[in-house]
């Protein structure tokens, strides 16, 4: 009796040490209730999980990227209302709103259907099976990447190209990606990739590594940049904040604060001017005794 005792507790160990390399039995995702979503992965296993708290920020909240706001809300509005739109790359500066557009997006049409799932850049590879896992859905999807820069050789690069443009497989067309980078073609250029450039007559042919590079970036039907703010345009979104947490007055103390913000970090931002304003607004109510 001992010995069978002794057996049947190694087998319980034994048990234990086996389910930590098996992924606990995932949960249909919240289709009903949640808007955003993440791809999560645990072990071999991927799934769809849903965000509780996710980020509500309003279109007209963000100011300084007029033309920019325009040309993905119309390209976001035609996905919506079922019509052929464009995979968008957001590139250039950071801190210029291009992750924020993205989130405003998802509030403006939520109720129209618009869905969105965050993927990180070493779950690229996992496109193809979180598409077969939408591709039913009544929902719009987009598949958000956001921050990407690779190697030329990751997986998840090369798993991107297939997916935006080169597969035997059409991706659904209720989903679309939309990335951001803070590089227009996402990988890294380096002064030796030119070196292979030929001139022919009066024509100009790119090395095979400069063209490998652009092909990433040319898959996506809709680039827009955002460019670094001068100063005026820095100060205007940082009264549009002021403004968003309860402050509307743009006094000459407050706009010296808010250079002086910018001046020690280096930067005149969207988030610079968003941080001074949050900072500003949080100490003034702590003085007042939260009044």
């Amino acid at each position: 009796m001992d010995e069978l005792n002794k057996l049947c507790d190694r087998a319980d160990r034994l048990l234990d040490r086996l389910e930590r390399f098996f992924p606990p039995e995932q949960t249909e995702p919240d289709w009903q209730n949640a808007v955003a979503f993440r791809w999560r992965r645990q072990g071999h296993v991927g799934y769809i999980q849903s965000v509780a708290h996710p980020h509500h920020i309003a279109l007209g909240a963000l100011c300084g990227i007029t033309e920019q706001k325009q040309r993905i809300e119309q390209n976001t509005r035609q996905f919506v209302q079922g019509y052929s739109a464009n995979n968008v790359l957001l590139t250039g500066a950071r801190g210029t709103g291009k992750s924020s557009l993205i989130k405003a997006l998802l509030n403006q049409y939520a109720n129209d259907g618009l869905r969105l799932i965050e993927v990180e850049k070493h779950h690229l590879i996992d496109l193809h099976d979180i598409v077969e896992q939408i591709d039913q859905r009544p929902e719009r999807f987009i598949l958000f990447c956001d921050d990407l820069s690779f190697e030329t050789d990751e997986p998840g690069y090369k798993a991107l190209k297939v997916v935006l443009d080169g597969s035997i497989a059409t991706v659904s067309d209720n989903v679309l990606i939309y990335a951001t980078s803070n590089r227009r073609h996402m990988v890294p250029e380096y002064m030796r990739d030119n070196l292979d450039t030929r001139h022919i007559g009066e024509e100009v042919h790119p090395s095979e590594t400069i063209e490998e590079k652009i092909s990433l970036s040319e898959r996506f039907g809709l680039w827009v940049s955002f460019y670094p703010f001068d100063q005026e345009q820095y100060l205007q979104i940082a009264h549009n904040w002021l403004c968003y947490f309860g402050i509307h007055e743009m006094t000459a103390e407050v706009r010296t604060k808010a250079l002086q913000w910018a001046l020690e970090r280096g930067s005149r931002s969207g988030r610079v001017a968003w941080q001074f304003a949050r900072d500003l607004a949080g100490r003034q109510k702590s003085l007042d005794g939260g009044r």
